[in-house]
């Protein structure tokens, strides 16, 4: 079974870095570059689709002190009370 799939060339400029080491990939592994470059594309995209887990944050939780405990209930309520949103004079 075959299946047609629609195509876009796209061109862009690389740093000579990046396109050293795009190369050497394709040689090591025989592939084309352009297999090189959509393989790390999609990758790349997956990664970026997917939600943080806790253990990607965990060492951030907490880690601000003196705020409410309830601020993630009352945070409408708590920014109010700090000022945020209120028209302030221009400074000169």
């Amino acid at each position: 079974m075959y299946y047609t799939v629609s195509v876009k060339m796209l061109t862009v400029r690389l740093p000579e870095a990046l396109v050293a080491d795009i190369e050497a990939e394709s040689r090591q592994r025989g592939r084309s570059k352009s297999d090189v470059v959509r393989e790390r594309l999609a990758t790349a995209s997956s990664s970026l689709r997917t939600a943080p887990t806790y253990d990607a944050i965990a060492d951030l939780i907490g880690s601000v002190d003196g705020l409410p405990s309830d601020l993630s209930s009352r945070k409408k309520a708590y920014l109010k009370s700090m000022g945020y949103g209120r028209k302030r004079p221009r400074r000169r």
